[in-house]
């Protein structure tokens, strides 16, 4: 695991208050949705606002891959690196 998808991990957890899991039990290829983690649409809204502030990137809903770059955490970590090498940060 790397340790920008260790700090993806703390955040999804702080994030969304989930306080019976801690980051190493997060397999870094699970679903985050639906089978998986669980989580559902309000979690995504509150963990893509929370992904903006963080990392100081955008992120829009007409994103047609939106939904594979939230699908895991490995996912989540390639595209906010993706997004910030593109924002020149």
């Amino acid at each position: 695991m790397s340790d920008f998808e260790l700090e993806i991990k703390k955040l999804v957890i702080d994030t969304l208050n989930l306080e019976d899991i801690t980051p190493e039990e997060i397999d870094s290829e699970e679903r985050l949705f639906v089978d998986g983690l669980g989580l559902d649409s309000i979690d995504a809204l509150e963990l893509g606002v929370a992904i903006q502030k963080t990392y100081g990137i955008k992120i829009s809903a007409k994103n047609d891959d939106l939904k594979d770059h939230f699908s895991s955490i490995r996912n989540l970590a390639n595209f906010i690196t993706a997004e910030r090498k593109e924002m020149g940060a």
